[in-house]
């Protein structure tokens, strides 16, 4: 019965609705902590130390990082339903373990495994997307998806509400068991798909080794320029997600209170625009022409390089906040877009193992931007190095434009 509605027309939709809900628990789960430090830190006092809690949160990160092109080359080797329930179960058994920790050597523990389980989801959940979407509505689809990361994202602020009514052990409960109640929903509901791969790569389809894997993916040139291309937005893509509200707060002289929702919903709100734009556009685009997804990310990597430069030195609201929705949408359209260009560049049954790559790329270069933006607001020069990240994107911008080829057909 279940097996039957894969031959739907509209089960591709219902697989992108799907892990959109997963996609969103994604990113709640692991925000979450980042705004419950105040509440939490009364029962652990350790957590008192911004140096102690830093910790906490960068062994997420750099677990995530490491683990992603583990988890790509799984995600292309293995049953990738399963992955993506047995994913989601493990990281929301950990977020409501954390309600259950007393101690910071527990929530050491259960947030370097939420990043290795976390790690599992991303690659494997954009090759299944690619596989049940076509060229025709490939970028819309991953796009819409993308929505579910904003969302948690932004519903993440919220673990700090329940934890100031509720308190921080409620909320991670209640968080950790929508994720396992929703993980069952998945195991029914969710089907795997693999699509048969083109003539000239038969002969790779499930037999190649990992050696001849890395070797077939790192001795394509574009590969590299795509590393690049990725890792480059990367840079302002993390400093906005861990340094916008401290801008807002310093450029406009405002508190705290105020600058984070501003922020957040403001980048929120313009991603999701810049998501559904980028993906119509492009999978209109490339109906016409084969480069139509370069030039379409092109656009949105274009639109963050001004915007850039304007948060560092705006100091009035209309100038801040209107580069912010700036930055917001051209993000949104590149954002749609990788995983289809990476469609072009690498054969299908790879393309999970690249986007591991890609992914560690992107969150190390976050971690770098993180501590070095840190450095240049405790020398007052905050502003600046917002403004100087607009070069990195214009590099980058330049290298897909002159050097990126994508192969003649989509698949």
């Amino acid at each position: 019965m279940i097996s039957s509605l894969q031959h739907k027309s509209f089960y591709p939709w219902l697989v992108v609705a799907l892990l959109w809900g997963v996609a969103l628990l994604n990113y709640m789960d692991r925000q979450m902590l980042s705004t419950m430090r105040d509440a939490m830190q009364i029962d652990i006092p350790v957590l008192q130390s911004a140096e102690t809690f830093g910790v906490l949160m960068a062994v997420f990160l750099y677990i995530y990082g490491i683990m992603s092109p583990v988890a790509g080359i799984v995600a292309d080797r293995s049953n990738r339903k399963w992955l993506i329930v047995g994913s989601l179960f493990v990281w929301s058994a950990v977020t409501y373990g954390m309600g259950m920790a007393n101690d910071y050597s527990t929530l050491l523990v259960l947030r370097a495994i939420m990043g290795f389980s976390e790690a599992l989801y991303i690659p494997t959940a954009l090759s299944l997307i690619a596989d049940y979407h076509t060229g025709k509505n490939r970028s819309l689809a991953i796009g819409l998806h993308m929505t579910g990361l904003y969302t948690g994202q932004a519903l993440g602020g919220f673990g700090a509400t329940l934890a100031a009514t509720k308190g921080w052990h409620t909320a991670f409960h209640w968080f950790g068991i929508v994720g396992i109640c929703y993980a069952l929903v998945l195991a029914l509901l969710l089907l795997e798909k693999r699509n048969e791969p083109a003539a000239e790569e038969v002969n790779l389809k499930g037999q190649l080794s990992l050696r001849k894997s890395l070797l077939l993916i790192f001795s394509n040139v574009a590969f590299w320029i795509l590393l690049f291309y990725f890792a480059a937005p990367s840079l302002p893509g993390w400093a906005i997600k861990n340094w916008l509200p401290t801008l807002f707060a310093d450029s406009l002289d405002i508190p705290m209170a105020s600058a984070g929702p501003l922020s957040t919903i403001t980048i929120a709100i313009s991603s999701f625009i810049g998501v559904i734009v980028g993906g119509i556009v492009s999978d209109r685009w490339v109906q016409k022409h084969i480069r139509g997804r370069i030039y379409t990310s092109a656009i949105g990597l274009g639109l963050t390089i001004p915007a850039l430069v304007l948060l560092g030195v705006g100091q009035t609201l209309p100038a801040v906040l209107g580069a912010a929705i700036c930055f917001g949408i051209g993000f949104g359209i590149f954002d749609a877009n990788n995983m289809p260009i990476l469609c072009q560049i690498v054969p299908n049954n790879l393309r999970a193992t690249a986007y591991g790559f890609m992914n560690m790329v992107g969150v190390f270069a976050g971690a770098a931007i993180t501590q070095w933006l840190g450095k240049f607001k405790d020398e007052g020069h905050f502003g600046l190095g917002f403004a100087l990240l607009g070069g990195a994107v214009l590099i980058a911008l330049l290298l897909q434009l002159l050097l990126l080829k994508p192969k003649e057909t989509e698949e």
